[in-house]
């Protein structure tokens, strides 16, 4: 394992080295980490696995170079930029009639007098990684056009000029966001799955889920792998979709083109994404698969914060929260044949809170 954190991975029985470095974040330093571990450890022919958008990136974009040592799931640039920059993204999805909120990238403050859509807007980077790092935040919302003007200028000189995005703001909260997720290979799900994020922190632009269901969803499903297939996209990804009450459409704002937060609810559902995608890269049979329904997973040390918030504030009703612990539940962390991330997860609960804003 390489990080620039400390992170309760490091923890597990099943890691036999932990590697640290300064940073991940800046071009090039992903690269260097890796390579100098691999010769290091002896690691020719392992397979990476890229845990962060900016070392996907990293990756797709010097996969030649490691190919030559590792074994490299990360397809190519074209791919993955795509899911780095939204200004592709929503390109794409125009050119796919897939639905999006509405948005728009202004150039400068008064190019914001022409939006044809009412607030309350939300202003979010093109590029995620050049705003949150210095912010914390994945969005800002504005509730007119004084505080939007006053939040552009704000944003504008955090990420780089062109980088941020206006939108529309798509009422609701974390149940109303579903993702397309799957082992994606020739222009089809080797593995697939839909899941409901039924709560998340914070309640309005989730960082991470707390509480995720596996469901039926053949709109999402269909959506999340058009874009796949129009990215001649190899690999994991997790398509993001909220549904707008306003209309019933499933509008797709986010792409994650490596594991996700959430992804450990597919070993108990029937599809254990990052096994399944070991199992094809060193040239072994991978039998096409669906996520059982219904399937729950929890991020305790989260979701009793969120959920007492959502509760107090009612967003959730406290029934409707005590039921969805009814079936069996995969706790993120917990693992009683590996506890120490658990006993970690705790002590470090200051410090992810600092890092991360948790």
């Amino acid at each position: 394992m390489i990080d620039d954190e400390k992170c309760i991975g490091a923890y597990s029985r099943y890691v036999k080295h932990v590697v640290y470095v300064s940073s991940l974040r800046n071009p090039g330093e992903a690269i260097e980490a890796v390579v100098a571990a691999g010769k290091k450890y002896g690691l020719q022919g392992w397979v990476l696995f890229p845990t962060r958008d900016e070392i996907v990136a990293d990756f797709s974009k010097h996969r030649a170079d490691l190919a030559k040592f590792f074994r490299v799931p990360t397809p190519v640039w074209e791919s993955v930029k795509y899911a780095w920059d939204k200004r592709n993204m929503h390109a794409l999805l125009k050119q796919l009639n897939i639905p999006e909120p509405r948005s728009c990238n202004p150039l400068s403050v008064e190019e914001l007098d022409t939006l044809d859509f009412d607030p309350p807007y939300v202003l979010k980077p093109s590029i995620k990684e050049h705003f949150f790092y210095k912010t914390k935040d994945k969005a800002w919302v504005a509730n007119d056009k004084q505080e939007l003007r006053r939040l552009f200028e704000l944003a504008t000189s955090i990420a780089a000029p062109g980088e941020i995005l206006v939108q529309e703001m798509i009422p609701g909260y974390g149940s109303q966001q579903f993702s397309y997720c799957a082992l994606f290979k020739n222009g089809q799900a080797v593995a697939s799955m839909v899941a409901q994020r039924r709560r998340q922190h914070p309640a309005v632009f989730g960082r991470a889920s707390t509480f995720v269901v596996t469901v039926e969803n053949p709109l999402v499903e269909s959506y999340g792998e058009s874009f796949l297939r129009a990215i001649d996209y190899y690999g994991l990804a997790e398509v993001e979709f909220k549904l707008d009450p306003r209309n019933q459409e499933y509008k797709l704002h986010d792409v994650n083109l490596r594991t996700w937060g959430y992804h450990s609810i597919g070993a108990p559902a029937g599809v254990d994404f990052p096994y399944l995608l070991y199992r094809d890269q060193i040239g072994e049979q991978v039998d096409p698969c669906r996520a059982t329904v219904g399937v729950k997973w929890m991020r305790a040390v989260t979701d009793f914060p969120a959920s007492i918030l959502d509760v107090a504030h009612g967003r959730v009703g406290l029934f409707e929260y005590l039921r969805s612990f009814s079936g069996r539940i995969t706790e993120a962390v917990l693992d009683f044949h590996d506890p120490a991330p658990t006993i970690a997860e705790l002590g470090l609960l200051p410090y992810l809170i600092y890092k991360r804003g948790f």
